[in-house]
């Protein structure tokens, strides 16, 4: 599967599960470990274990490869990795506090208007 597959795989994966605010992010451009970055919120632990669950069995039936996952024990923010997918689930204050997207949009990056004079 390309990435395009990958990625529409997990966000219907956890659309279908009531996944809260999911944005997909192309960042290609800013880091070669991966292609796609995927953030959603869950409305508790349980619930983020339940997407993580939902991501990783869809992903296993359509032969992508599970490189790793992170932070299920805990369930405030849980990490599963695609290879050219990597989705981050997190509970709202979680996602509040890091701002993942921030690090990741290209329309969050502003270039300076001109440079700073002497």
């Amino acid at each position: 599967m390309d990435t395009q597959q990958i990625s529409d795989l997990v966000v219907e994966s956890l659309d279908n599960i009531k996944g809260q605010h999911i944005e997909v992010f192309d960042v290609r451009s800013l880091t070669a470990i991966t292609d796609c970055m995927i953030i959603c919120t869950g409305t508790s632990s349980t619930h983020i274990k339940a997407m993580a669950d939902e991501v990783i069995v869809n992903a296993k039936k359509a032969g992508v490869q599970v490189q790793g996952i992170e932070g299920r024990g805990q369930a405030d923010w849980v990490l599963v990795d695609l290879g050219d997918v990597i989705v981050h689930l997190m509970l709202s204050a979680t996602r509040s506090l890091y701002r993942l997207e921030d690090l990741w949009n290209f329309k969050a990056l502003k270039p300076a208007e001109k440079p700073i004079e002497p």
